[in-house]
Order: C-alpha cells, then structure tokens, then sequence
C-alpha cells in the first residue's frame, strides 16, 4: 500500500530549505512556487515538491538569475516529464568564445542563460564540462592558449562553487568531498557534488589537496555517511589506500577521477565512480536510504582542463 505524501506547515518548510516563512509567502503569492493544500481550518499544508521548488529556485538565484527567472526556471523543471531539456549548441558555442576572448561579463551572462533554460545539472553535464574538455583538449593540440585554460576554468569553477552555498543545508545524508593529497584539479568533484545535492544529499567539501590528517578529522566530527575521493593520478590512490581501509570498514567510499581504478575500488569496497557517476550517486542514496531515482549522467573521469597528470 502506498504511504500517503508528506505535508508540512510553513515553518516546518522554512526550517527544510533554510528560507524565512516570509520570503516563502513572497514567492508564492508572486511567483505561483508553492502549490500548498488547505486544511479544513485554512491551514497551509505543502509538500516535498514545494520543498524541491524552493531549493531549485535558492539554487537559480544563487547562479546569477533574478528572483523571477528563477521561480519560472524551477516551475518549467518541476512540470516537465522527467527527460533533460537538451542544451542549445548556439549557446555552448557563445560560451567557449567569451571564454576564449577572455570576457567574462559575457561568460556569465551566457551562463545566466544556459541556467534559465535547462536544469543545473543539465547545464553541467550537457555543457559546462564538455566545453571544459574540448578546451583542454585544444590546449593539448596547442591551438588553446595555457592563459585561456587556465580563464575558462577558474571562471567556471568560481561559478560551480557560487551553486553549491549552502549545499550542507536540509535533512538528507552528508557526504564528505575530497581531493587526495597533491590533487590540485577539482572540477569534476564539485560537479559531482551538485549532483549529489540534487538527489537529496548534504555535502562537506574539503576541496584540494586535501591531507588524509584531516579526511579522518571531518569524518570524527561530522557524522558523515560516505565519503567521496577523487584524484586523476592512480598513484595517489594506491599511496592512500593502506590508510583508508580502514575506514572502508565502518564508512561508505566513492572514488572518482580518471586516476580511479577497478581495483582500488576492490581493495576498499568502494563504488568507482567510472563512466556513469551518476549512477553512483544514485546508488549511493540507495545504500543509505534504500530509495532510488534516475539522475543526470556526468562522466567524472573524461578529464577537464588541467586535469591530465603533469
């Protein structure tokens, strides 16, 4: 038998998404993004879908866009079937030349519109991290300048990091995100984490280079659930391996990174995140909760700019 969908009221909904119950009551009454039920005595009661309304329109405004781009970008998300709304090539094509140009007001208002039409982890997957490939594989070809890489990904990693403000916030379970130790590239990890997030996960991020000393610290103090390392060099991993099994004993592992190997995931039990990760993601949120959901598929181990071995 089906169990009945949850229904809150206002200040159990404010305490989820972290929005105050009077910005929630504005974008309702403005912008039409809570669709909540009345109860017999008038009471407002909503739902998880409110709930998702308002982290997708948190994480619009947060990439750039004014408040009612993002409530109409996460109403259009919220009614459409379930299948990514492809990217247009017009505008992946208008990024990589304000990249290349080095003009990063065009950059960011390309982005502000790639965001507006389809979902984050659409825009990630479908542009933001091809575009980064394809410029790193010009600067292998020498037809891409070291100065130009080096733009596009620092322009784009600033803005991934913007998207994931408050991506420890909610209720869901917490992943601690690292780089191994010397991991300078960190890209892919951050996407990873916004995908994580879209399927209900709470993230710690360590960032780069990150010594094992304080994995173990964090995983002490945070009460984690899994813990998610990337590196692009398979010695980083066999160097930490010894150190991490034990941990493997007691913690969920994800590895990921084109330095990921089938057989470190076996040695630690770990989930590799190979081709598809967001089949990991969803198997990770699976392993925890025993739910699962589809995703948006990210390949977290095709290398982004800067992210070949030196």
């Amino acid at each position: 038998m089906d169990l009945p969908a949850a229904r809150f009221r206002i200040g159990e909904l404010s305490r989820r998404t972290r929005v105050s119950p009077e910005l929630l009551r504005a974008w309702e009454s403005r912008y039409g993004l809570l669709r909540p039920e009345r109860t017999s005595g008038g009471f407002r009661l909503y739902s998880e879908g409110d709930e998702r309304r308002v982290r997708r329109m948190r994480a619009r405004v947060r990439s750039g866009l004014s408040a009612r781009e993002a409530a109409s970008a996460a109403l259009e998300e919220d009614s459409s079937t379930g299948h990514a709304t492809a990217v247009s090539p017009a505008l992946v094509e208008e990024l990589d030349a304000a990249l290349m140009a080095f003009d990063e007001p065009g950059a960011h208002s390309t982005l502000d519109r790639l965001f507006s039409a389809v979902s984050i982890e659409g825009a990630i997957a479908q542009a933001i991290l091809p575009e980064l490939r394809s410029i790193g594989a010009r600067w292998a070809a020498e037809t891409v300048s070291v100065a130009q890489e080096h733009f596009a990904a620092t322009l784009i990693r600033g803005r991934l990091l913007g998207l994931a403000r408050g991506w420890d916030e909610g209720r869901g379970p917490r992943a601690i995100l690292a780089c191994l130790p010397g991991e300078m590239h960190d890209i892919g990890l951050i996407s990873f984490g916004l995908l994580l997030r879209s399927e209900g996960w709470r993230i710690v991020y360590l960032g780069q280079d990150t010594p094992l000393e304080a994995v173990f610290s964090a995983l002490e103090r945070s009460l984690a659930d899994a813990l998610v390392l990337a590196s692009v060099e398979r010695r980083r991993f066999r160097r930490a391996a010894d150190d991490l099994r034990h941990v493997a004993r007691g913690m969920k592992i994800a590895i990921g990174g084109a330095g990921a190997t089938e057989a470190v995931a076996r040695r630690l039990r770990a989930t590799l995140l190979g081709p598809d990760p967001a089949l990991g993601a969803v198997q990770l949120r699976a392993d925890i909760s025993g739910s699962s959901r589809g995703g948006t598929r990210i390949d977290l181990t095709a290398p982004v700019p800067g992210d070949s071995p030196a």
